[in-house]
């Protein structure tokens, strides 16, 4: 538990971005990863199955993913709400409650996101399970169809948040140690930045957060218009 005992306090990170670390609280953390188990279980050998994403250029992800609300199909680079005779799950309410209240918290530190506070309608959520080791490489979240902040909760182990420039994955890179119940939220100027996980911590998860090791990562999107 490398950070536990130091001193976090909310942060603007950079134009539009927003830590606040401890948002969650243990027994919200807990029950969400108790929601998002019986979410798993119910999508369990559907094509919308909890799974590690083959890309188009042919690697695997190391990271496993669900889909609420709609489904990002790695293959076409598309969003869908259907695959076969399977339906997306919806995201549950208390999901989007979450993702509002935290957006509304964000907003008092990086005041580029309030012009979104009251317009804010998250339709997705992605859920990213990251073993023990695993990593994400820096991306862009482009293809939603608005510019509505994203609004990211992370649980279990700690890991290493980067955020670099919205033209290329290279530095300058603004890092961030992410620790369980952390919040991130990423809007306005810099929504369409690169970011991306390139450490994660194992074994540094208190198991009070619900999770015996890895790491948990929601992230809220507003794909469409409303």
């Amino acid at each position: 538990m490398l950070f536990h005992g130091i001193e976090r306090n909310p942060a603007k990170v950079k134009p539009g971005v927003a830590h606040i670390p401890g948002w969650l609280d243990t027994s919200v953390q807990r029950a969400l990863v108790s929601q998002l188990r019986d979410e798993a279980r119910i999508m369990a050998g559907t094509p919308m199955a909890m799974h590690k994403p083959v890309l188009k250029s042919g690697g695997q992800m190391s990271v496993f993913m669900l889909h609420l609300g709609h489904f990002w199909d790695h293959q076409t680079y598309r969003y869908v709400d259907r695959m076969g005779e399977t339906n997306v799950r919806p995201v549950p309410q208390n999901l989007l409650d979450t993702a509002q209240s935290g957006l509304r918290a964000a907003a008092d530190v990086a005041e580029e996101l309030a012009p979104w506070v009251d317009n804010f309608r998250p339709d997705m959520a992605l859920i990213n399970f990251y073993p023990p080791g695993a990593t994400m490489g820096m991306h862009q979240d482009a293809y939603e169809t608005t510019l509505a902040p994203i609004v990211s909760l992370s649980i279990g182990d700690e890991a290493v948040f980067r955020i670099g420039s919205t033209e290329h994955r290279n530095k300058p890179w603004d890092e961030i140690a992410l620790l369980s119940g952390d919040l991130v939220v990423f809007g306005g100027p810099n929504r369409q930045a690169f970011h991306g996980i390139p450490e994660t911590r194992p074994g540094t998860l208190d198991e009070s957060c619900g999770l015996t090791e890895g790491r948990i990562n929601i992230t809220f999107r507003q794909v469409y218009p409303r």
